[in-house]
């Protein structure tokens, strides 16, 4: 069985993510490719997929939502699952429990256009170079915002272990014949 794990990401944590998941599928013998989502040519040729993007003003990366619109009629057929990286993590208590619902928002739109196995949301590295924006800086200091790297590679490892079990549970499922395999 081969996984494509596809990313969007914009300054390189949502790819290390990605990069962690594949590593962790392989460890488990799956056949894994690591693409960015702009540089996939064939989704058909998977036969699941594992796609994540960066959250950006609450909405997934342009060339991720395009991937998935553009390959709805493959991955609906495809167990996939999604991951997005934002910033609950970076946000105080109070406001990190509203950031979480930053994940399944920015997925609204593509739930019905796959066969959606799971989702999670992950927070990433947010610099304060990245936030090149006088207002955005002045947004985030007044939400008591933190810059690091917020990832929780614990939290990565065990959803990706959890892809692997359902992976590994639906290739032992016994496949359907066809009327035209029982006649054979």
């Amino acid at each position: 069985m081969s996984v494509l794990v596809g990313y969007a990401s914009e300054h390189g944590s949502t790819r290390e993510i990605a990069e962690r998941v594949a590593a962790r599928l392989a460890d488990h013998g799956r056949r894994v490719e690591v693409v960015a989502l702009d540089r996939v040519t064939d989704a058909e040729r998977y036969d699941a997929v594992v796609l994540g993007s960066a959250i950006h003003n609450g909405v997934w990366l342009g060339q991720a939502t395009r991937f998935v619109r553009e390959n709805a009629d493959i991955l609906r057929h495809r167990p996939t699952w999604l991951f997005s990286v934002g910033m609950p993590a970076a946000l105080r208590r109070p406001l990190r429990r509203f950031a979480m619902s930053e994940g399944p928002k920015a997925i609204a739109g593509l739930r019905d256009l796959v066969e959606l196995r799971g989702h999670r949301l992950f927070s990433g590295v947010y610099q304060k170079e990245q936030n090149r924006s006088l207002v955005g800086r002045a947004l985030f200091a007044v939400l008591a915002g933190r810059y690091g790297d917020f990832r929780d590679w614990d939290d990565v490892d065990a959803w990706a272990d959890d892809i692997a079990d359902q992976l590994e549970t639906r290739s032992r499922e016994p496949r359907m014949q066809s009327v035209h395999d029982a006649d054979g």
